[in-house]
């Protein structure tokens, strides 16, 4: 067979291929300048095509995420992008995701995973928990694991059975693993492009009622921020956690899904001359004690608010980790409101089941206020 000779009108072509690539790079770039409405999802979108973009290592794979562009759309327009080689889909086995991800880490690659729903990725457990999470200490650190295993997860849209779980305590408890969600749009961002940085697998909880709530950000600024930050060697987000907002009389501490609801309280509270504080945690695992303890010195009182049923949970952790840190400056016992000890429930009772504003200021209501 005699070589392929590239033709004139095939090097044009080529050209002009690469040429409307740039400009519409460019396009995208001017038309994210400045602060304007974007969604959660869009945040993550940018973040994995910014990263995807800086690093050829880095692969998308997983159930529908390559022509559809994931079930909330998370990773659409990035296999016509980057194409099927980097952002492809899978077959329905979360255990082979999981599993051909550990490989492909193990051989220099950055990939990126996702387990579709919450409920969906117990079948990887196994290969999450014994080998992702413990690789790097089977091998004495010769092994890096850089795997982000992203997970829609928790309630607020109504979903049935399988669609909607709280599931972090599983990967909060286990060794190894970091754990991270964020509850703001910029954030959304800012702690993809550092999960996917880490050389430790991360497990990103996504609040999927979250997915299309609005901020006004500025996404090129943001990666701005973030390249800033990755060249100095800093990591703004894992494992600090933010204050969402300024209070004197008692702290909420809550992450993900929970910190808009404990923010809608905090808001009402003010209207009753009550001033409490939000934390947003951001980052379970590791866990900011000093800036979640700092609040709480300040003000006194706590409250821990998470989605999960309260047993054996995040919201225990945090619990304790107050209690036995604080305890000098407590003027109460810590509280918590969380999701009943109980399977998700159908999605005419979810209201019920997840913590609202009006739970929570009972539970304010409770601490040990002076008359």
């Amino acid at each position: 067979m005699s070589p392929h000779i590239t033709t004139s009108s095939e090097a044009n072509g080529n050209v002009s291929a690469a040429t409307a690539r740039a400009t519409e790079r460019a396009a995208e770039r001017a038309e994210a300048a400045g602060p304007r409405p974007v969604t959660f999802a869009k945040a993550l979108n940018t973040a994995l095509a910014d990263a995807m973009e800086a690093d050829a290592g880095v692969v998308l794979f997983g159930e529908d995420i390559g022509t559809l562009g994931g079930v909330f759309r998370i990773t659409d327009g990035l296999t016509a992008r980057f194409g099927v080689e980097r952002c492809f889909d899978t077959p329905l086995a979360e255990s082979g995701i999981a599993g051909m991800a550990i490989g492909m880490a193990m051989n220099g690659m950055r990939p990126v995973i996702e387990m579709q729903f919450d409920a969906f990725a117990y079948p990887a457990f196994e290969q999450i928990a014994s080998h992702l999470a413990k690789m790097r200490n089977r091998t004495r650190g010769a092994v890096d694991m850089p795997v982000v295993v992203r997970i829609p997860y928790a309630g607020g849209i109504g979903g049935v059975e399988h669609h909607c779980d709280s599931s972090e305590a599983y990967y909060a408890h286990t060794p190894g693993l970091k754990v991270m969600t964020p509850s703001t749009v910029s954030d959304a961002y800012r702690m993809m492009r550092e999960a996917i940085a880490s050389n430790d697998p991360v497990v990103f909880l996504e609040p999927k009622k979250l997915y299309f709530s609005k901020d006004p950000v500025d996404l090129d600024a943001l990666r701005t921020e973030y390249e800033a930050a990755a060249a100095a060697g800093e990591h703004p987000t894992e494992g600090h956690a933010a204050v969402a907002r300024a209070g004197t009389d008692a702290t909420l501490i809550a992450y993900g899904p929970s910190v808009s609801t404990a923010l809608a309280a905090a808001a009402a509270a003010a209207e009753e001359g009550r001033s409490l504080e939000v934390i947003d945690v951001r980052s379970i695992v590791p866990f900011d004690d000093e800036a979640v303890c700092a609040s709480v010195r300040k003000t006194g009182r706590a409250v821990v608010i998470s989605e999960a049923p309260g047993f054996a949970s995040v919201a225990s952790e945090i619990t304790a980790r107050v209690q036995e840190r604080c305890f000098h400056s407590l003027a109460a016992p810590v509280l918590r409101v969380t999701g009943f000890d109980i399977p998700f429930p159908a999605p005419k009772l979810e209201g019920f089941f997840l913590p609202g504003v009006d739970r929570i200021l009972d539970t304010v209501d409770s601490l040990q206020w002076e008359d």
